[in-house]
């Protein structure tokens, strides 16, 4: 069985761009017609256990190393908590692409310190909450392997002097895909990323694939399962005793693109692979909606909700 499954709530990230900027307006995902609390008690209801949440840095943290927006941080906050109160696992999302305003961290004039501080303020927040998730970073891109590593050491030595067990998700390089995971050198980099303790433990790697053609989630059409991108993974995550987490998954939900049945063989794999693949979360519910081509938010027409076709196919599981 799984460990983790879920789906993405949206919203919070709205107006980040991949060169790492991010500008309002957002659309968090509380309001009557995007209820981020009300999708979560649905998914939950129906056997869903874990919800990313994505934000956007600057969104929490307006200048660079500086506190958390009083007001953004509490808003995003009451969504963190009805992702508690349903007793689920909730991965907070920084939703940056490894970069703040087009520098990446580490690789240029902004260095790790304000990445280090927002983790260790973050850990602190949540440090009694220990289904809290800390997703560090959202798809990195062309940047260092090995110095992306070591950021990555960096913030976990940070995130362990204050909360030493909360499960955290090491995203590699080339937007976190698996396909590129062996080949790219992330598995190896992140693979030497240790605890102060000198252990792995709750060290999962964030990993995502899509299923179009372009692999990268902006087509609704699918035309792979992606079984022969995830089968040397698992062997290669076996061999080192390691796991991961695909924390973004999806396709369309017409007929005619085929993501039923193709992504519905996605998670049949992943499910007979759970000793190393332990969740997902798709991509995506929260402030979607049936305009967006991956849309998985599901619809009040008084209750119960209604599933988009492929959530309702493809997305709950053991």
């Amino acid at each position: 069985n799984f460990t983790y499954k879920g789906v993405n709530i949206a919203g919070f990230e709205w107006g980040c761009l991949t060169d790492g900027s991010c500008t309002y307006p957002n659309s968090p995902p509380l309001t009557s017609t995007a209820d981020g609390p009300g999708q979560m008690k649905w998914f939950v209801s129906n056997g869903m256990n874990t919800f990313r949440l994505p934000i956007g840095w600057q969104y929490a943290t307006p200048t660079l190393g500086g506190a958390f927006d009083p007001t953004e941080w509490a808003t995003y906050d009451k969504l963190v908590q009805s992702c508690l109160a349903v007793n689920a696992y909730c991965i907070i999302d920084i939703h940056n692409y490894a970069r703040w305003n087009g520098q990446v961290i580490g690789q240029s004039a902004v260095p790790d310190a304000p990445f280090v501080k927002l983790w260790q303020m973050i850990a602190s927040y949540y440090v009694n909450e220990p289904r809290v998730i800390f997703g560090l970073m959202n798809e990195p891109y062309k940047l260092d392997i090995l110095t992306w590593a070591q950021t990555l050491q960096n913030v976990v030595n940070g995130i362990r002097s204050i909360a030493p067990k909360h499960v955290i998700l090491l995203p590699g390089i080339e937007w976190a895909h698996a396909d590129t995971f062996i080949s790219s050198g992330s598995a190896a980099a992140l693979d030497a990323i240790i605890n102060p303790d000198g252990s792995k433990t709750n060290l999962i790697f964030d990993v995502h694939q899509w299923l179009d053609k372009a692999n990268n989630g902006t087509d609704p059409n699918c035309i792979t399962d992606n079984i022969p991108v995830f089968e040397p993974l698992a062997q290669w995550l076996r061999c080192h005793n390691r796991t991961a987490f695909w924390s973004a998954t999806g396709g369309g939900n017409d007929d005619g693109t085929n993501c039923n049945p193709l992504l519905c063989q996605q998670m049949q794999f992943l499910l007979a692979n759970s000793d190393v693949f332990v969740g997902y979360t798709g991509w995506a519910a929260g402030s979607y909606d049936t305009t967006y081509i991956l849309d998985e938010t599901p619809t009040w027409l008084g209750y119960p909700w209604v599933d988009t076709p492929l959530v309702q196919s493809c997305l709950y599981w053991p």
